[in-house]
This record gives C-alpha cells, sequence and structure tokens, in this order.
C-alpha cells in the first residue's frame, strides 16, 4: 500500500481493525483484555457518563485490588458533552471510543513508553514513520521535577531507530525533519500533568505523543511550530499517564505508594490519521450514515456548503451518541432531566438540522438502524436493545415535531411587524428547536427582517450560562471516595435489595448517582410506590443499619456470583473474575451485588436511612433520592 503525505499507509486500516489490532498487542503484552463498561457510571457523582476508559477503574486506581489482576487494557465507550456546541467541526465527538491499557501498581516508565513506541512504528502494529512522531513531557515545577526519565527513554527508543531525537523548547526550537532535530518538548502543568480531579487524589505527569501532519505552519500561532501549536500541524494521538504523585487535603504533593499507569488513545482519530483522513468524519464508520442521509436530502456530503457539511456531521455524532446511549446496559430514555436531558438535546439538536437540510420526513429511526448495523456486531446490547432504541428515539422525534408546530404559532405572532428581534429569535430556538436559518427563511418570505447579530449575543449568553452550570457535572476524572460517598455507595446496595424485598424480584437497577450529600438510584417499577411501601424499604434499610452487619467482598467467576444470588446485569460482557460484596451474615447475607467498591465495613457505620423523595424519571422507571445520618441512628 502507497503511503500519503502524512506517512501512513494510506486506507490501510479500518476502525474495526484499528480496535482489535490494540487488544492484541496489549494482550500480548499480558494484560487482561476488559469489556467496555456502561457508559452510565453507575457510582461517579462527577459526571453524567463515562467519559474516558479509567472511570470503570476508580477504585483500583485508587488501590482496590482488580480481580482480574493489575495488567489491563479496554476498548471503552465514552461520552462528552461539555463541547456540544462545538460538534459540526471536522474534529468534535460526542460519542467516541478511548483505547487504553494500565498497570495497576506493575510496570511503569521504561514499560509504557518502549511498548507506546512499538506499537506505533512496529511494522507489525501500526508501521508509523518514526520522523512522524513527536513527544511531550513534564518540564517541572516546585512540585514535582521534570520527567527527565521519560524523556531519556524516548531519545533512546528513537535513537535505535537512528534519529537524535533532541529536546527542544516550545517557541524557539523548530520540530525535526528527518533524523536530526527537536523531537522532545517539556512543557508546565497545564499540558502534561494529570489530575487529581478533586482536591485531594492521584496525580502526575504524563506523555504525550503527537502526529505531524505536515501542514504548514501558520505564523498567526507563533514564529515557530512545535506540537502543542494551535495551528493544526500537530495532532494529539496518544496519552501515557503517569500517577507517582498524591495532593493532599493540604496542597502538598508527595509520593505513591502504588505508582499507576493510564493511557488513552482516541480509536477515531487515530484511525483517520492513519487513514490520511483530515478528520474523524472520513472514516468509514460515518458513511453510511452520510449515505442515508443523502438518499433523504438529495445532498451529498462534502461536494456542498460548510453549512451542509455541517449539519451532516451534527446528525451523524447526534444520532450515534442516542443509540449508544439509549442501547446501553443501563440505557437512558430521553427526558427533562440529567442524563435524560442529554438524550432529548441530542436527538432534537440532530432533528433541527435535518430540517436545515431540507428533510421533511423522520429520520431518527432510519439512521439508529444504520449504526446498530455498523457497531451492533462489537457491542452486542445495541442489535439486543434494537427494538428500544427505535421506539424511544421515533417517539421523541415526534413530540419535537409537534413542539415545532407550536413555535411556529409562536413565530407568526413575532412577525406580524416584520422584524424579529435578536431575543426573540433566540426563544424560538431554545424552546422551540428553530435553527436560527429556518427563522431568516421564513421572516425573509414576508419580506421582513431578523436581528442576527441579536441572535448571536444571546446565544454567546447562554452559551456562557450553560457551561459555568455543567462544569461540575460534566468534569471528569476520579470520583470523590470520602466517607460519606463511601457510606452512600454501601447504602444502595441495602436499598437495592429492600425494593426487591417489598416490591417484588422484578425489579432492577437503571443506575445511581452519589455525591457527598445524598444518594439517588433509579429502578423498574411499573408505578409510584404507595407510602407505605417507601416506609417499609425505609424501615428495613434502618433495621439492617441496626444490626450493624459486616461487609465482606470475596473474587470469583461471574456464573458462580449468579449461582451466589449476586444482584447483576447479567447480559453484560464481565471478565473472567468479579469482586462480589456480601452484606450480612455469610451463610444468609441480606444483600449480594458485584461490585467494585468503596464499602464500609458493617452497615452500623452508615447511622440511619432517609428517604427524601420517590418519583418518576421516564415510563416504568422510579427514582429514589436519599440520605444516610450519623451515628444517632444507631441503637
Amino acid at each position: 500500500m502507497s503511503e500519503n503525505s502524512n506517512g501512513a499507509r494510506e486506507n490501510s486500516m479500518t476502525v474495526t481493525e484499528l480496535r482489535q489490532k490494540f487488544l492484541d498487542f496489549f494482550k500480548e503484552k499480558g494484560h487482561i483484555i476488559i469489556p467496555s463498561a456502561s457508559l452510565l457510571p453507575e457510582n461517579d457523582p462527577t459526571v453524567l457518563f463515562t467519559t474516558a476508559g479509567m472511570h470503570p477503574l476508580v477504585p483500583y486506581l485508587l488501590g482496590h485490588e482488580h480481580p482480574l489482576g493489575n495488567r489491563l487494557a479496554s476498548a471503552q465507550k465514552c461520552v462528552r458533552t461539555d463541547d456540544i456546541e462545538d460538534v459540526g467541526d471536522n474534529r468534535h465527538l460526542t460519542f467516541f471510543e478511548m483505547l487504553g491499557n494500565w498497570s495497576l501498581g506493575d510496570y511503569f516508565k521504561p514499560e509504557t513508553v518502549a511498548w507506546s513506541y512499538e506499537f506505533l512504528t512496529s511494522k507489525d502494529w501500526l508501521a508509523i514513520d518514526p520522523a512522524k512522531l513527536f513527544i511531550s513531557v513534564f518540564e517541572g515545577d516546585e512540585d514535582a521535577p521534570q520527567d527527565e526519565e521519560t524523556a531519556q527513554i524516548w531519545q533512546s527508543k528513537f535513537e535505535m531507530d537512528g534519529f537524535a531525537a533532541e529536546i527542544g523548547v516550545p517557541g524557539r526550537d523548530k520540530p525535526a525533519v528527518g533524523k536530526k532535530g527537536a523531537r522532545i518538548y517539556a512543557y508546565p502543568k497545564k499540558n502534561n500533568w494529570w489530575g487529581p480531579a478533586g482536591q485531594t487524589g492521584p496525580c502526575g505527569p504524563d506523555t504525550e505523543m503527537f502526529f505531524d501532519t505536515g501542514l504548514k505552519h501558520d505564523a498567526a500561532f507563533g514564529k515557530v511550530c512545535h506540537p502543542n501549536c494551535d495551528c493544526g500541524r500537530f495532532v494529539e494521538i496518544w496519552n501515557d499517564v503517569f500517577m507517582e504523585y498524591e495532593k493532599t487535603a493540604d496542597g502538598k504533593i508527595l509520593p505513591l505508594k502504588q505508582k499507576n499507569v493510564d493511557t488513552g488513545m482516541g480509536l477515531e482519530r487515530m484511525a483517520a490519521m492513519l487513514q490520511g483522513r483530515s478528520n474523524v468524519f472520513e472514516t468509514e464508520v460515518f458513511q453510511g450514515i452520510f449515505s442515508a442521509l443523502s438518499v433523504l436530502s438529495g445532498k451529498i456530503y462534502g461536494y456542498g456548503s460548510d453549512i451542509t457539511d455541517r449539519s451532516f456531521r451534527i446528525i451523524a455524532d447526534h444520532l450515534r451518541a442516542a443509540v449508544f446511549i439509549i442501547g446501553d446496559e443501563r440505557g437512558v430514555a430521553p427526558s427533562n432531566t440529567g442524563q435524560g436531558y442529554i438524550v432529548r438535546r441530542l436527538i432534537r439538536r440532530a432533528a433541527r438540522e435535518a430540517l436545515r437540510l431540507g428533510i421533511k420526513e423522520p429520520i431518527t429511526q432510519i439512521i439508529a438502524q444504520v449504526v446498530i448495523g455498523e457497531f451492533g456486531v462489537h457491542y452486542r446490547e445495541l442489535e439486543t436493545n434494537r427494538g428500544r432504541i427505535s421506539k424511544e428515539m421515533s417517539q421523541e422525534e415526534e413530540k419535537f415535531a409537534k413542539t415545532l408546530e407550536k413555535g411556529l404559532k409562536e413565530f407568526e405572532a413575532m412577525s406580524r411587524d416584520k422584524l424579529i428581534s435578536g431575543k426573540e429569535a433566540f426563544d424560538l430556538f431554545q424552546t422551540y428547536g428553530f435553527p436560527l436559518e429556518l427563522t431568516e427563511e421564513l421572516i425573509g418570505e414576508r419580506g421582513g427582517n431578523l436581528d442576527v447579530a441579536g441572535f448571536d449575543e444571546e446565544f454567546k449568553k447562554h452559551q456562557e450560562l450553560s457551561r459555568t452550570a455543567s462544569s461540575g457535572a460534566f468534569k471528569g476524572g476520579l470520583a470523590d471516595h470520602s466517607i460519606e460517598t463511601t457510606k452512600l455507595h454501601t447504602a444502595t446496595h441495602l436499598l437495592h435489595r429492600a425494593l426487591k424485598n417489598v416490591l417484588g424480584e422484578e425489579v432492577r437497577q437503571k443506575g445511581s448517582n452519589i455525591n457527598p450529600d445524598r444518594l439517588r438510584f433509579d429502578f423498574t417499577a411499573p408505578e409510584k410506590m404507595t407510602p407505605e411501601q417507601i416506609a417499609a424499604v425505609e424501615d428495613m434499610v434502618n433495621d439492617v443499619i441496626r444490626r450493624d452487619l459486616p461487609v465482606h467482598c470475596e473474587e470469583m467467576t461471574p456464573e458462580e456470583a449468579k449461582q451466589r444470588g449476586a444482584s447483576a446485569y447479567f447480559e453484560e460482557k464481565y471478565g473472567d473474575r468479579v469482586s462480589v460484596y456480601f452484606i450480612g451474615d455469610e451463610t444468609e447475607p441480606f444483600s449480594v451485588e458485584i461490585c467494585g467498591g468503596p464499602h464500609v465495613a458493617r452497615t452500623g457505620e452508615l447511622g440511619s436511612f432517609k428517604i427524601l423523595k420517590e418519583e418518576a424519571v421516564s415510563a416504568g422507571v422510579r427514582r429514589i433520592k436519599a440520605v444516610v445520618g450519623g451515628d444517632e441512628g444507631q441503637g
């Protein structure tokens, strides 16, 4: 196969092939391949969705022993929505897959760097020309020294292939050409330091790998190009994080007893680089969606205007994300709150773009089938939940169509004087989902005018407010594992079992969210709980707390866990070994669940349990909000 200008073998590897190669490589290096966890994190209050491969491994990165060992790798489903308004350009995605490998107190910098270099450059794997690779490391500060060790390891790897691999200064030294010149650059914390997400926790330097696309440097971004330059020449393709420090409550950075490695490679972005594509939307995984949209709209992606291409991208990204969220093992339906609100927003934003393309008929079910066809072989839950996906997306699209009808009536009232103000146009956009272009087209047909600048101003204000309000909900990183959240996590196990005892064994957990102040637990139920049922559940949990029962963990196979009565999603893809938490007497425990922790040692530590609210989430799903108390609850 011929090489393109980027130094990669053009069209040499599909997304599916890259995913499998990554997993095969680390399997050869002694890693256990773990399945992708749910997109809906069960006990992480910092995020609505799983945003990185490390999220399911939080307890183990904090020192909890993983049942499958200390070398792991995975391809993880991820959703990030903090940049949702930017989707439509050539790089932002809402749903993506993250390839990662982890060392939980096992290997460290020498092996990590060596394997990264081997996977990227070896002819047996990705066969990237080393001349196209550039590296960044941590430059050091008052908290930690410069990561000279990692830089030296990189140098030795490049030198084995005949490269000088000099260490350059960003903004002063030009990147290497051929085998000589600056190739490794040191940057401060904002570029090459990871964590902690909260006030305390594991943290450390990282080293990032960049791919030289060959694009000419734009001097508007500085006189001299370098890997972290924003001109677009360099694209980050892999990040190796070395968790060798811990930030304490008093702000000190101290050495960590268990040194971990956490790496992340964006699957779609890496595939685009290997295929010589200019952006992720040109990879094969989006072409089926684009073909369907072309049939529906009569337009072709890549041959029309930038506005048309942007609409294609938004529809493809948003509906793909919605399919994965609804079709997840713990899938949620569109709603007005939390995760369900994000699903609703994705579907409605895609529907708005369909209008912009001139598509009048429903599209969500058509695109959903394309996505399931593309990904259902690897993510079997999409095939399993095909009916649910189609139903929820179609219903939401229908609701949105009715909302648009109301919006048209509102528009008619606004446009009587043939002038739509910026605020009025934004209200139509925000409340009724009217794209600006639709409002502009409608007012133009009536010979009127639209205050576009006013709309832009209102939109920017809304964007700033939205990002400020959601910054806490969408931030990533290690979850809070304080004693309060640990108590509440244990309480969810007691609540789950009590609900089954009171309402019936068919009760099934649909998700939970915990912060230091309260727990939120979603579960299946056909109707609202009665006051008597709520009281019975609360009393049952408090009885277990008063009895001060022990909590212990055992490792076993998923089949053994099932035989011992563990509550879990047994249609999920578990590994060969799982952690099972028992609450109560070993012969007749009150609760048995597959879980990654953390938990208290005895139920008495919870103090007391109080249900604050029981409410509907969606059809067939209820939600309980509850708190635990202090020691006064015992006795």
